[in-house]
């Protein structure tokens, strides 16, 4: 590596000091910044139905169990199902508030921070990269560069690929790539390219690096992923914010997915376009300026970051240090802690990612996060953290202990049967007075909770869809009101089969975190791929073993056929596995399409295009696509 390409400007240090976990601290750069009152509101309108709800539900419940007292596996099953019941109608909540703020025409959050005449800020655009594939994250950074010059306006932006490549063929042509970038871009366009000699602390040594290294010539950084994709007027107006807010440590804007080619990464991808406007719109509300970091297309202020959110190695039971995983949401806490405000603007379009082509690449995505975000609950404790700020590194951690709740909520369903006389399980009596009291479930209650359920997983989507309008889109936009029809309906019908068995893989990334199983922290394989079939059964083995024997009990008379959707998918867990990769042909192009399948953004023709033509220029070839191809 010693004869790595190196093109940074001059070093200019800032001190980055790792916090104290078991110390608070106050930044005396944060000026005071009062939170809005209404923010107060926004979070007892947005927990207060669902605490009602859940309430209101444990008591119908207990009123069923309690004829001969409560036995405490009439109380484990009513704390399961609160404890679901609760989040799954805090999201529900989150929705009607999102839903609310717009019917309003509500923007104060939005039009608070846009108001007035902006600092002007020279903003570092951070691209981290580790094994990527150079030609392509290199098309994304030049047409968001193009972007800004063509835009112009009181702030200077340059590009920085921070490469932490551990592959010297990849790093090569990552060098070939920035070479002929820089020699094609257009005046006035400054592209900056550094290799680390040592990885140390993965993404988080390498944004640390580079802010303790040329930090202090940069007001603010907006980092970004090897996938992000940004427009230049999404750029702006986030610079815009964070020069209006001096008080403003952090401003997050709502990533869209875009580029989904694969049938299950085209399901996400509707999902995300369609049902998150109302779900942001809420979550922006009772969020106030204690907002959550998602790790990319956010901007930061560089020295509140410097002096507030450098990370510590926390300590493991063994006495290990360890990397924090999912550092996004505790460096978000530590400039709340330090007085910074956090905010997130989900109004602010242009903001774009792409997600993992496969379930299987989902999956493997999925058990990195779990590893990071259960590291959170030893987190809770850190002294001088804002109580949202715990709420946040909380539900991060919920969101994967909640599948195997659900699990135990399945099989303990599936354990009750269909009555006493047709119950998997003999119940207490005289003649055998070993076995367990099981709650006395009836069929018709049965089905009720499982109804309830699947009605508050599904209306956060019906109102997704009924608040677009709301959101400025036409249904036209989606292709049309029958177009979009089928769309949702596919996208449910998917949702349906999928979500048992992520549920059980995210029960396993939680087990396999717990036992230490999950090593260290590998890069996304982002282009995914076909898997074979001993991958996808050795993959998929819990959930078809487990659909079997649900199939089996239905058959059998024991189990409920309020089942079998679920028995379905567990039983069906590889061919939906084998099924999430296939590419969308050409002629359902449109189908689960969002706005940006319709009319495509003229920044992602334009990445397209650079993609093309740095690719040619490396493989030495002539051909180079045009935009429109």
């Amino acid at each position: 590596m010693t004869n790595d390409l190196h093109l940074m400007p001059p070093e200019n240090p800032v001190a980055m000091p790792p916090q104290d976990f078991g110390a608070t601290f106050q930044d005396a750069q944060a000026p005071e910044t009062a939170q809005d009152h209404r923010v107060a509101l926004w979070r007892v309108l947005a927990l207060s139905p669902a605490m009602v709800a859940t309430v209101a539900l444990v008591w119908v419940m207990y009123g069923w169990f309690s004829d001969q007292g409560i036995s405490v596996i009439e109380g484990t099953l009513l704390s399961l199902i609160a404890f679901n019941f609760f989040w799954i109608t805090f999201t529900l909540s989150t929705v009607l508030l999102g839903i609310y703020a717009l019917a309003r025409q509500d923007s104060t959050p939005t039009r608070t921070m846009l108001k007035g005449t902006p600092e002007a800020l020279n903003v570092a655009l951070l691209m981290p990269i580790h094994n990527e594939v150079p030609w392509y994250v290199l098309g994304n950074a030049r047409s968001m560069l193009e972007e800004l010059r063509a835009r112009g306006g009181r702030h200077s932006y340059a590009m920085f690929i921070l490469s932490d490549t551990r592959d010297d063929a990849i790093a090569a042509q990552e060098q070939a790539s920035v070479q002929a970038l820089r020699a094609s871009l257009s005046p006035g366009l400054d592209l900056y390219y550094r290799r680390r000699v040592l990885n140390t602390d993965r993404k988080v040594g390498n944004i640390a690096d580079w802010v303790s290294r040329w930090g202090g010539d940069w007001q603010a950084m907006l980092v970004l992923d090897a996938d992000s994709l940004m427009t230049g007027r999404a750029i702006a107006r986030l610079t815009d914010a964070l020069g209006r807010d001096p008080g403003a440590g952090l401003i997050q804007s709502f990533p869209q997915l875009i580029g989904a080619q694969s049938v299950f990464a085209r399901m996400q991808q509707f999902a995300n376009g369609v049902y998150g406007a109302a779900l942001a719109e809420g979550m922006s509300r009772w969020c106030g300026r204690e907002g959550n970091y998602w790790g990319h297309n956010a901007i930061i202020r560089t020295a509140a970051f410097a002096s507030s959110a450098g990370l510590p190695k926390l300590r493991s039971l063994r006495g290990r240090e360890q990397l924090i995983m999912s550092h996004d949401f505790v460096e978000a806490s530590l400039l709340r802690r330090a007085g910074w405000g956090v905010r997130f603007l989900p109004r602010i379009r242009g903001s774009y990612e792409e997600s993992p082509p496969t379930l299987i690449d989902y999956i493997l995505r999925d058990r990195r996060w779990c590893q990071g975000n259960l590291q959170h609950l030893n987190l809770l404790g850190t002294r001088g953290f804002k109580p949202l700020s715990r709420f946040h590194l909380f539900h991060g951690a919920i969101g994967y202990l909640l599948s195997p709740i659900w699990f135990a909520l399945l099989v303990m369903w599936a354990l009750i049967g269909r009555g006493e006389d047709a119950s998997v399980l003999t119940y207490f009596s005289e003649t055998n007075p070993l076995m367990p009291t099981w709650p006395e479930m009836t069929e018709a209650r049965h089905v009720l909770i499982i109804v309830l359920m699947y009605a508050m997983l599904l209306a956060p989507k019906l109102l997704g869809v009924a608040s677009l309008p709301l959101t400025g889109a036409r249904f036209s936009e989606f292709g049309g009101g029958w177009r979009l029809t089928g769309s949702f309906l596919s996208e449910i019908a998917l949702s349906i089969l999928y979500a048992p068995i992520l549920m059980v893989q995210q029960m396993i990334a939680v087990f396999r975190t717990f036992l230490g199983l999950q090593k260290g922290w590998q890069p996304q394989t982002r282009a995914g791929g076909r898997y074979g079939l001993g991958t996808l059964l050795i993959t998929h083995a819990l959930e078809t073993v487990s659909g079997l024997a649900l199939w089996a009990g239905i058959f059998a008379g024991v189990i409920s056929p309020w089942l079998v959707p679920i028995a379905l998918s567990l039983a069906l867990a590889v061919p939906l596995s084998a099924l999430s990769g296939l590419t969308v042909s050409s002629r359902r192009a449109r189908w689960m399409g969002t706005r940006e399948v319709f009319a495509e953004p003229a920044i992602n023709q334009a990445a397209r295009h650079y993609r093309r033509e740095l690719k040619s220029i490396l493989d030495g070839s002539d051909d180079v696509a045009t935009p429109a191809e």
